[in-house]
């Protein structure tokens, strides 16, 4: 089984409702569980989705801005929405290139398409390519080169239009 049919068997299980998978081959075993706390994978490892804790300075800040600014960010969040979230089917560490010496895989606002390669996730020493499901315009990357994803995690918004 190579790197392809894992990422269709996660990404199915995922769209499936399933809770849990597994599959055993003559030569490795896989279990898939789709719970909020763990992933395993019974190849010798386990995921394990850690908490993250968010900045206190974030906190803080919109409790010290007057009541006229803190309106101006609630536009910013009505224009995203039209636009398409691209998120992690898996946690791992994102990069935007497939090697540190290549260029980025996309850039804001370059037009993709369906099936096109956004990123690669390294999850287990396996590098994973995480592709476009939809057509349109990158519009904002959302996490950094070389930064740990969460599974479901916003990586990129998408202009379908």
């Amino acid at each position: 089984m190579d790197i392809k049919e894992i990422q269709n068997l996660i990404k199915f299980v995922a769209k499936s409702g399933a809770t849990e998978v597994k599959l055993e081959m003559d030569d490795f075993k896989i279990t898939i569980k789709t719970t909020t706390e763990a992933a395993t994978i019974e190849n010798g490892g386990y995921i394990q989705q850690v908490p993250v804790a968010m900045p206190q300075l974030a906190a803080a800040a919109p409790a010290a801005t007057p009541a006229s600014e803190s309106a101006a960010p609630a536009t910013p969040a009505n224009e995203d929405s039209k636009y398409i979230t691209v998120k992690s089917p898996i946690i791992g560490t994102f990069y935007r290139k497939p090697s540190p010496d290549k260029a980025p895989f996309v850039e804001v606002g370059a037009t993709v398409k369906t099936g096109d390669v956004l990123c690669v996730i390294e999850a287990m020493k396996l590098f994973n390519e995480i592709e476009s499901e939809i057509s349109g315009k990158i519009v904002k990357v959302l996490v950094d080169d070389s930064s740990p994803v969460e599974f479901d995690q916003p990586l990129f918004l998408v202009d379908p239009s």
